[in-house]
């Protein structure tokens, strides 16, 4: 067998966290999707004792409480979708998904380096002579920045879990940090888009921009399976 069951049973529990996760972090989307897109609350949270919009100190407090959660969120593997979507209706596009990007990309890395030195070795002695792990290992060493800006680069991929996996194989942390940062910035544009447009729509504005928001993230979504297939096969 390829891989035994010790194998499965990690790689199922491993699933099965990342699934709860998630579910539990689209649940309580909905059940706040008044709040998300509510940018006064929001910024009372981020900058309770400051006005955003007319004090430096309390633009600086709420910059710095927003990136901060976004590190705790994907240090410790919470999706931090909805933080992106929240930095859109709170900060508008550009700020919205700047802050987003750097503390994503804070975050990741920080949970890149917790997964290489705490189970990295354990990792490869175990299961580096499996084919598909050795194959994986010499891509990603061959071609690392390549492989993590095709990944990043899905707004529907993993985010969390790509963090920790990635942290297990010899890819080099400086081609993870750059092929972060630059792969999801299309993605995580979209997501604070959807912030900005559903704060517009749930305040008695246009709906067609959320629609074509929400076409954006689908065809985003769909790219890297059209790029992979128009790609040569070797």
């Amino acid at each position: 067998m390829l891989f035994n069951r010790k194998f499965w049973g990690l790689a199922t529990a491993t699933a099965i966290t990342a699934v709860v996760i998630s579910l539990v972090g689209t649940i309580f989307g909905w059940r706040s999707l008044v709040l998300l897109f509510d940018r006064h609350t929001l910024i009372d949270f981020f900058a309770p004792e400051n006005n955003l919009e007319n004090s430096a100190s309390g633009a600086v407090l709420s910059t710095s409480l927003f990136m901060a959660a976004h590190v705790v969120a994907n240090a410790i593997g919470i999706p931090g979708t909805l933080l992106v979507v929240v930095g859109g209706a709170v900060y508008g596009l550009w700020w919205g998904t700047l802050l987003s990007v750097m503390g994503a990309t804070l975050g990741a890395t920080v949970a890149f380096w917790l997964a290489r030195y705490l189970l990295h070795s354990w990792f490869q002695k175990r299961f580096s002579h499996r084919p598909i792990l050795k194959r994986l290992n010499q891509t990603l060493c061959k071609q690392g920045l390549s492989c993590v800006l095709l990944i990043r680069f899905s707004p529907v991929s993993p985010f969390n879990v790509v963090n920790f996996a990635l942290g297990l194989t010899p890819v080099s942390a400086r081609s993870y940090a750059l092929g972060t940062l630059i792969g999801i910035i299309p993605g995580t544009m979209a997501y604070t888009w959807l912030g900005v447009t559903g704060t517009e729509a749930l305040h008695g504005g246009s709906w067609w921009p959320l629609m074509c928001c929400l076409m954006v993230l689908m065809l985003l979504a769909g790219l890297p399976i059209w790029i992979q297939r128009r790609s040569p096969r070797h």
